[in-house]
């Protein structure tokens, strides 16, 4: 999903000083194993956590898998687009995805008769209403002018054209070479200028109008989804993510996981997740699939 890109040189400094750094995070190898044996829900973020240099490797899909096969619930986070969602939900073994930073939630709903697989449909549901949305896309609409005219190497968001609530600024998934740290400052400055918020995510800025963000809509999803009060079974739940935007996430779950790249951030982090995979990417959502797999008994820790 998306080319090869190179990381900004500040992501570069920043992993430097953390390699050297007493980091509060704690290795997922300590993780309790009575704990992993309760967990029942698994939320991830997408790029840079399922995804390594912009692919979707099939080791990380085929993990997805084997934990929707074990009995797991597994919703997606991200801050990607409506219509990425709306494919996500449809065609991912997932059972639910949150969009564009927490504007929306997308969950395909089955029904059975007679025990068989008879009909499906899509449940959507948006923070905003379709007005107030094209209102605020009208108003990122002239940040994205501003933004163009003072950093004129940012990019629009490959996906922007499948957006609904939220304006995407590409510093380095389609831009080479990627922006530096000064120009990623003055993008979040400029929608902050305008009122509105701004997020870092490890390819983007997203920017929109609103108090929304991935752990607010995830609380909704689970009211209405699986019929659950995140507040209530939060110790059964395992988020796990690589960069800002996944802060709220990295606060509230006390079992939140953090890949090995989320070091990266540096100070730019505002909140640490309480584990860190030992390995980047995909391949620290493999590290963790597998040792909730072996948890629970259902593939040997070696094989994943």
């Amino acid at each position: 999903m998306g080319g090869v890109f190179e990381k900004p040189d500040f992501l570069e400094r920043n992993l430097k000083c953390a390699a050297g750094s007493a980091l509060k995070m704690k290795s997922l190898e300590q993780f309790p194993l009575r704990k992993l044996r309760e967990v029942e829900y698994v939320l991830a973020d997408i790029d840079d956590t399922l995804t390594k240099d912009g692919y979707l490797p099939a080791t990380a899909y085929t993990a997805l898998e084997r934990l929707k096969a074990a009995g797991l619930k597994v919703v997606l986070i991200t801050g990607r687009s409506a219509g990425w969602c709306d494919h996500i939900a449809r065609m991912w073994p997932v059972d639910g995805v949150v969009g564009e930073n927490g504007a929306l939630y997308f969950h395909m709903r089955k029904f059975e008769r007679d025990g068989e697989k008879h009909e499906k449909l899509m449940k959507r549901f948006f923070e905003k209403n379709e007005e107030e949305r094209k209102r605020k896309r009208d108003s990122l609409g002239k940040i994205w002018k501003q933004i163009r005219d003072e950093v004129p190497r940012a990019k629009l968001a490959s996906d922007q054209d499948y957006r609904v609530a939220d304006l995407g600024v590409d510093f380095c998934e389609d831009v080479f070479p990627p922006l530096e740290e000064a120009e990623i400052n003055r993008i979040i400055s400029i929608f902050e200028e305008h009122g509105a918020l701004a997020k870092l995510s490890s390819i983007h800025v997203n920017g929109w109008f609103g108090e929304q963000d991935k752990l607010k809509m995830t609380r909704i999803l689970f009211k209405e989804v699986f019929e659950e009060n995140l507040e209530e079974i939060r110790d059964r739940v395992i988020f796990v993510g690589d960069s800002p935007n996944d802060a709220p996430m990295f606060e509230f779950f006390p079992s939140a996981v953090g890949v090995a790249n989320v070091r990266n951030w540096g100070d730019r982090l505002e909140c640490e997740p309480v584990w860190i995979t030992t390995k980047e990417s995909s391949d620290g959502f493999g590290e963790l699939a597998e040792a909730l797999l072996a948890a629970k008994g259902h593939i040997p820790k070696t094989t994943l």
